[in-house]
């Protein structure tokens, strides 16, 4: 008998494509979509159950729908279409709890895939020049998107301790960049003059959904314990992503931190955040080699790949060469 699989956050664009991934996956007999708002787009073969994951009522559909197997992709930073930051906040923490207490109490429930964010390292001039799975942030995370994020992954552990039965695993994704895919940096990267902080160069890192889907996907039907980082291998830096992408850089006077944060709030958009501004002074760069180590999984597209995809979507045959400066 196949599994049944409930996909939380089933109205975002990862949360969407994972179900819609799934009821075509082999091994897979029912695909379950929860979420507040119901999915665009084609959705055939999934059944949508309109509900909030902070009510008791994820409890009942786990019940009635015999689910064995949850994905959690409903932990996201903030965004437009998502309310504030306190409603995130909300979401995030609040709804996990709730999801994980619905868990504990499922007689059926034997596996769990939680989706987290290389943004538990945090972005800070101690960085390493690598993170691997088994570090921390080097000067903490005390708020926003980072902190939901490990507090998340800390109920997520607690919930395996308690049910020891259950497989649970838990993927750190990295930037998710597509030019479908709505994101901050994607949306960032498409403006024709690119803000940036004078003085400074980050190393970047992006993830191909291809990759993000399929990491997912294998986790939600095989036999997957622990924590990975999910990022393309290689890095580039803001200056070679500029020149891919033919836009020149607007170097911004560092006046103080909150100073230019503000200056590239305004010229970004208003889902960047103070976390995801820091990456523009000191950027973040993880290894991803356990998942291929562990899982046998090698992405297939690295981040130099996965911007040549991006510039190529958002204006076919306007490449420039990856590497050098610009700005």
């Amino acid at each position: 008998m196949g599994r049944v699989v409930l996909v939380t956050g089933v109205a975002r664009d990862l949360g969407s494509r994972l179900a819609r991934r799934l009821v075509v996956t082999p091994g897979v007999d029912k695909v379950v979509g929860l979420d507040v708002q119901p999915p665009s787009g084609d959705m055939h073969g999934i059944k949508y159950v309109r509900a909030d994951i902070r009510t008791p009522v994820v409890g009942k559909v786990l019940a009635v729908e015999d689910v064995d197997t949850v994905v959690h992709m409903n932990v996201a930073p903030p965004q437009r279409q998502l309310g504030s930051r306190s409603a995130v906040k909300e979401i995030n923490v609040i709804g996990t709890m709730q999801l994980l207490a619905a868990c504990q109490n499922s007689r059926t429930v034997e596996r769990l895939v939680v989706q987290s964010s290389t943004a538990v390292y945090g972005t800070s001039a101690r960085n390493p020049a690598m993170f691997t799975e088994q570090m921390g942030a080097r000067s903490g995370v005390a708020v926003g998107f980072p902190k939901d994020a490990l507090d998340v992954e800390a109920y997520v552990r607690g919930f395996g301790r308690r049910r020891p039965d259950v497989a649970v695993s838990t993927f750190r994704l990295g930037n998710v960049l597509a030019a479908d895919v709505l994101s901050p940096f994607g949306e960032y990267l498409k403006l024709p003059v690119l803000p940036a902080i004078l003085g400074y160069d980050p190393r970047l890192q992006f993830l191909h959904p291809y990759d993000a889907l399929n990491v997912l996907a294998l986790a939600a039907t095989g036999e997957v314990t622990g924590t990975y980082n999910v990022i393309g291998p290689q890095v580039v830096t803001l200056s070679q992503l500029a020149r891919r992408l033919g836009r020149p850089l607007l170097r911004l006077p560092s006046l103080g931190f909150n100073g230019v944060t503000d200056k590239m709030v305004r010229l970004m958009s208003s889902d960047f955040t103070p976390e995801l501004t820091r990456l523009f002074m000191y950027g973040r760069v993880v290894d991803g080699s356990k998942l291929e180590r562990e899982l046998q999984y090698e992405v297939l597209y690295s981040t130099p790949q996965t911007v040549a995809a991006f510039a190529e979507a958002i204006e076919p045959g306007v490449l420039s060469p990856l590497g050098g400066s610009h700005g």
